[in-house]
């Protein structure tokens, strides 16, 4: 059975080069940006949220009914329904914020007045330069606060860290709010590792096994049965976690020991990205 998060087809549409079998219409889909700061991925129209998009992100849009969109994220190949709203023509991006989160400014000075907030990961098209602020269509950014796309954070237990103390959000991507699959994501992928989006996923797909007597370093990961959490050094782990309800860091054996004993099994798969 296809996986429906990975699958770009409908009882109606079908993305080009899909096996969506009988009775779907074949379209070739068409490029577009998120233009909020974060919005849902659905597995419905009106549905519940599966994960988030951050403002810049790319995707392609297979169908369009209203005011629901059917779209693949160009990230990471996940499927799902976001509000048409969010959705914009495919503008060029140069930049992605690397810290947390940050501004946009009507102006190159911090008392200009703030438009809106972007968060980590979200992507822009610089166009020129003011002093120490970026210039975007959109506004003003802190040249700190920017990276060039392509150009890997060196360490993604520095970009997990990042969001310690974000609240545990069930599918949430972005520094109000996270989940253990997001975080490492987050992190993985500012440091140019690919990464899909679900610990399931990423279970199956991401790294090299390491045996469970091999040492563990920084950067590794252990998993659990709808869980995962990065490796801080051999003995700490950062994870969002329904525990804390947050972003926390803790010893790893302390939290192996805490999962099996509140029901949630065993470790299940280490791995190296």
């Amino acid at each position: 059975m296809s996986d429906r998060r990975l699958t770009p087809a409908n009882a109606r549409v079908a993305l080009a080069g899909t096996d969506a079998g009988t009775g779907a219409k074949v379209v070739p889909g068409a490029p577009r940006r998120v233009v909020r700061a974060l919005t849902d991925i659905k597995d419905a129209p009106g549905g519940k949220r599966d994960r988030q998009l951050v403002f810049g992100a790319r995707v392609t849009l297979i169908e369009d009914r209203g005011s629901w969109a059917f779209v693949r994220a160009q990230r990471d190949g996940y499927v799902g329904y976001v509000e048409s709203g969010a959705l914009g023509p495919d503008a060029p991006a140069t930049h992605r914020v690397k810290t947390r989160a940050t501004h946009l400014y009507e102006a190159g000075n911090i008392k200009s007045p703030d438009l809106t907030w972007l968060p980590h990961g979200a992507e822009v098209e610089v166009t020129g330069e003011s002093g120490v602020f970026w210039q975007t269509p959109g506004g003003f950014i802190p040249k700190g606060h920017l990276a060039r796309i392509g150009e890997a954070a060196a360490d993604p237990v520095d970009v997990a860290r990042l969001f310690l103390g974000t609240p545990y959000l069930w599918g949430g991507n972005s520094p109000i709010g996270i989940d253990c699959s997001g975080l490492v994501q987050a992190a993985l992928m500012a440091a140019g590792h690919d990464c899909p989006a679900d610990s399931d996923l990423q279970q199956a797909s991401v790294g090299a096994d390491l045996a469970a007597t091999a040492p563990l370093q920084r950067g590794d990961l252990i998993f659990w049965k709808g869980h995962v959490a990065l490796c801080v050094s051999a003995q700490s782990l950062i994870h969002a976690n329904a525990h804390n309800m947050a972003v926390t860091e803790e010893p790893v054996e302390e939290a192996i020991t805490r999962i099996a004993a509140a029901g949630d099994g065993p470790v299940t798969r280490r791995a190296r990205p």
